[in-house]
């Protein structure tokens, strides 16, 4: 199987990366950043993480974007095939969701790496 790497980022820090995928987490899923008590908590947190993944359409999304990585990697090029995602900061959503999507590439067989560039960031205040 191909490798893939999952950059999670936040649009409001800097220009999403160059990815052959890029997901948009933020007008369709529930943000963390509107309830006073996951504010300053990240994707590291268990309620964050319960707050995410149980917004509906979340789960039907990472099974999407895995069948689309597939399709990606069974092309004629042989190489990385990259995943951005996105929300507004990068704490919440974005990381939720890229360790969500390498769990399910790594059930099917993918080498997996994930990074997560902005979840370190401070809370953007908005």
């Amino acid at each position: 199987m191909a490798a893939v790497e999952i950059v999670s980022f936040g649009y409001l820090h800097d220009a999403p990366p160059v990815a052959h995928l890029t997901i948009d987490l933020r007008h369709h899923f529930r943000d963390p950043h509107v309830s006073p008590e996951l504010r300053y908590m990240t994707a590291a947190d268990e309620p964050v993480r319960t707050a995410v993944l149980n917004t509906s359409g979340i789960t039907a999304l990472v099974d999407a974007t895995a069948t689309a990585v597939t399709a990606f990697a069974a092309g004629p090029s042989a190489g990385t095939v990259t995943v951005a995602d996105g929300c507004a900061g990068g704490r919440h959503r974005a990381p939720t969701f890229a360790a969500a999507l390498a769990a399910r590439l790594r059930a099917d067989g993918h080498e997996v790496t994930v990074s997560h560039r902005d979840m370190a960031r401070p809370v953007v205040q908005r």
